[in-house]
């Protein structure tokens, strides 16, 4: 699998993607809430900080969750049954995508603020 070519690497992140929309109500869950925020910098055009800012955090609890699937699924299918050290690493990826969507809830928050009390950036 090493050394592929560039278009192949790029279809097999693709497949990865797909696979995890089709599999996971999260993933499908986020995407949406991630294709919502980008509707809403659109409309309210706020300053380039805001963009990145909120499309950082959407970009990495996308990341997050497709981790998550992937060690989930790996493990699943390495160990089928109950084990208590899988329960952690699972648990644990688990948790690191509720710290990056409770991060981007509270970046959300923020520029809702800001939005709704217009407070200019510091320059």
């Amino acid at each position: 699998m090493k050394n592929q070519p560039f278009p192949k690497r790029f279809s097999y992140s693709l497949q990865g993607i797909r696979t995890a929309w089709q599999l996971e109500a999260s993933f499908r869950f986020q995407s949406l809430m991630a294709v919502g925020v980008m509707a809403l910098l659109v409309v309210l055009r706020p300053p380039a900080i805001w963009w990145a800012l909120l499309l950082l955090n959407c970009g990495l609890v996308l990341a997050a969750e497709l981790f998550n699937t992937a060690l989930e699924h790996a493990l699943d299918h390495l160990h089928p049954e109950i084990h208590p050290a899988i329960k952690i690493s699972k648990d644990c990826a688990a948790g690191a995508v509720l710290v990056f969507s409770l991060t981007a809830v509270g970046t959300f928050l923020a520029f809702v603020w800001s939005m709704a009390v217009r407070t200019p950036w510091p320059r």
